[in-house]
């Protein structure tokens, strides 16, 4: 740690901030109206014809760069062990959506093409994410129940169960996709800063959670049927709790054999990752060794295992989305669409760190959107991208999205000439797969007791939401933990941590007074400061803070006063020489509101010391504060009502004859304080100065001459 010893100084006059107008002018921009930000946005010429093309088409900006001998090879060679890993996770993850497996083949080759030309981050792997491929999934059994018939939807006369899935599967994504474009052609990227990387992990905790128990009834070979809405997850463990005595023992077994090995070789990927070349494709072995098994064996018929079974072989023409399919599940698809992007684009985001170039955020939406329409109309489900595979593309030696086109064209080939080898893999088999690919999710429950020791609003944030999602479902779930997360915003801002300073000696540093030692607090001056914006929901918190500060209630003490001055006049009526020995000196009015100003003063001709011996029986609480200085320097804003509260407060004090000053107020703030009328002839500019360092120089230069005890004259300043 380096400690900086080099000494400054500085030489200039102490400024408030109506000297400082004088001595320095201030330019005033021309600030452009709406109409004239709505001209610039329609006006149109050939660079930003050029600049427009160039953000819509990604592609041409990083192909023009493109290093042909120093990255093919290693794009190649990363698309086949990306395309390997997406298959794989394709078609187990198509059970998560309780579609055929077939299908998740079509989400791992579609929406790539599109996000090919659009996308603007050259690592992610596009294709199915299990968190979304269960919240697809809870819409697919809510509207096409495996038990009991489905939802009166016209456009399902005539199909199949797996049809009708199908279709409502691919119609929520359509709609899915229909969200990210709006909001991408809306410019809403930034709606995703409102999800904190805290409440994502929470979210996909909870997530992992239902996908481990959603893939319970694969790996113990058990019929569950689908169930959604609150508690769901609940239900679904008493139903397989209950049907545990019916456990398929050759599933189970062949389950736990795969997810040990798979965890083991990843673990061995991991620990060996600077010395391989490739990670071990460990769940493409597993399936090919499964699939031989369980081929050669016939589990299907000897053991009653449940395998994938009829492949679709080859691609199927587009099919239009359902309106009425639209309807029911609006309320389910933008939730899904807005952690489909989220999921995205922290990934994303990370690895554009990591190899220095840049993503755009509403370009992104454009292009998962436009990628998940297209894919919808060739019946794929609700694609985003996978951690996990991602990180194969980009450790495999993957430099941009050719990487990303050649896994996809794995997907089509096995779609298209080797789905049938695949027909005799247990299902048991792709459970296992998703269970082992849960342990990054599942993991972040460590960052339980971190957050506890480091921030607790965040670990509620973390905890309400991890707990909302698990019991009320993930839609639901989302929508808890964004209000959990607004809620501790609004307290953080509503309840900020007010301090009272006071200056280093011999430096111009003011520092909170309970956090160092040797601090010089002139008598008399109180500096408060606020760390938060002053708005409607705090300015009674800031009120009530400064009283608590300053020791004193400044309104009581004023009503006290004016009562006080009331018995004055009646005893200065009979005992006017008296009351002149103890204390009562010359009185001049105040110009106070007619609640709070003592009545009848223009008869008075004196003014009371009222930290001054009293007659006895009238008691005035003493105030020694004579100036108070408010540090905004982290006040970011100021509302309309915080104004007429903070109006208010600083006229009690002023009407105590306390001289009030605010030091580094920003120029914002201070204009519009001017726009709304904020000064009168209480409330004046001069009151403001830019530094803390000017307002308490000038308090002590204005108090030199008090008498002992109530400033200090030496301020080491």
């Amino acid at each position: 740690m380096v400690t900086l010893r080099k000494q400054y100084e500085v030489s200039r006059p102490v400024y408030s901030e109506d000297s400082f107008r004088e001595e320095h002018q201030k330019v005033y921009r021309l600030r452009k109206t709406t109409w004239d930000h709505f001209k610039a946005y329609l006006s149109c010429d050939s660079k930003r014809a050029k600049n427009a093309v160039l953000s819509l088409l990604p592609i041409i900006g990083w192909m023009r760069i493109y290093r042909v001998r120093e990255w093919l090879l290693g794009d190649v060679v990363s698309g086949i062990s990306t395309g390997m890993v997406a298959i794989m996770q394709g078609l187990a993850f198509s059970l998560l959506a309780s579609l055929p497996p077939s299908y998740g083949l079509f989400t791992a080759f579609f929406p790539m093409l599109t996000y090919f030309f659009l996308g603007t981050s050259r690592h992610i792997s596009v294709g199915s994410f299990p968190v979304l491929s269960l919240m697809v999934g809870a819409v697919v059994t809510r509207l096409v129940p495996e038990v009991g018939p489905p939802a009166n939807i016209t456009g399902f006369e005539g199909l199949t169960q797996d049809q009708q899935r199908v279709l409502v599967a691919s119609s929520v994504t359509f709609l899915m996709g229909i969200f990210q474009l709006a909001m991408g052609v809306l410019q809403v990227g930034f709606i995703v800063r409102y999800l904190s990387d805290t409440l994502v992990s929470g979210f996909t905790t909870a997530a992992a959670v239902h996908i481990l128990v959603s893939q319970l009834k694969f790996v113990l070979g058990l019929t569950v049927p689908g169930i959604n809405g609150p508690l769901s997850l609940i239900y679904t463990l008493e139903k397989v709790f209950v049907q545990i005595t019916s456990t398929n023992i050759c599933d189970l077994v062949m389950s736990i054999l795969i997810m040990l090995m798979v965890f083991i070789v990843k673990e061995l990927n991991d620990l060996y990752k600077a010395r391989l070349p490739v990670p071990i494709p460990i769940e493409v072995i597993m399936t090919v060794i499964a699939c031989g098994v369980s081929y050669g064996f016939n589990f299907e018929t000897r053991f009653d295992v449940e395998v994938v079974g009829k492949m679709v072989s080859g691609y199927e023409s587009p099919i239009a989305p359902n309106l009425e399919v639209f309807q029911e599940s609006a309320v389910e698809a933008f939730p899904v669409a807005i952690v489909g992007f989220a999921v995205a684009f922290s990934v994303a985001k990370v690895y554009s760190i990591k190899h220095d170039y840049t993503i755009d955020g509403n370009q992104e939406l454009i292009a998962f959107g436009v990628s998940n329409m297209f894919g919808a109309s060739f019946k794929s489900f609700a694609a985003s991208t996978a951690l996990s595979r991602t990180a194969v593309q980009e450790s495999s030696g993957g430099k941009t999205q050719i990487a990303g086109l050649i896994s996809a064209m794995m997907a089509m080939i096995v779609t298209v000439a080797l789905g049938f080898l695949l027909e005799p893999l247990p299902r048991s088999v792709l459970g296992a797969l998703v269970i082992v690919n849960l342990k990054g999710m599942l993991m972040q429950f460590r960052e339980i007791p971190y957050l506890w020791r480091r921030d607790i609003p965040e670990c509620v944030v973390w905890i309400g939401t991890c707990l909302g999602a698990i019991l009320l479902g993930l839609d639901i779930g989302l929508a808890v933990g964004l209000g959990v997360e607004l809620l501790t915003v609004v307290f953080r801002a509503q309840f900020p941590r007010c301090s009272v300073l006071a200056n280093i000696p011999g430096t111009n540093l003011y520092k909170d007074r309970k956090d160092y030692l040797n601090l010089f607090e002139p008598n008399g001056v109180k500096i408060f400061r606020i760390p938060s914006p002053i708005f409607f929901a705090n300015i009674e918190f800031f009120r009530d803070k400064l009283v608590e500060a300053v020791g004193f209630n400044p309104l009581r003490v004023l009503r006290k006063r004016n009562k006080a001055l009331r018995k004055i006049t009646k005893l200065q009526r009979k005992q006017d020489g008296d009351i002149a020995e103890k204390g009562v000196r010359d009185l001049s009015c105040m110009n106070v509101e007619e609640s709070d100003r003592p009545s009848d003063l223009d008869d008075l001709p004196m003014r009371v010391n009222w930290n001054a011996e009293l007659p006895a029986n009238i008691s005035v609480p003493r105030v020694d504060l004579h100036s108070l200085i408010l540090d905004f320097s982290a006040v970011s804003f100021l509302d309309i009502s915080a104004m007429k509260g903070l109006k208010t407060a600083l006229k009690e004090f002023v009407r105590l004859d306390v001289d009030v000053y605010i030091v580094s107020c920003d120029a914002y703030i201070l204009e519009k304080l001017h726009s709304c009328l904020f000064f009168d002839e209480e409330i004046l500019t001069s009151m403001f100065f830019p530094t803390l360092h000017d307002a308490m120089l000038h308090v002590l230069e204005k108090h030199k001459d008090d008498k002992p005890g109530r400033v200090i004259k030496d301020t080491k300043l």
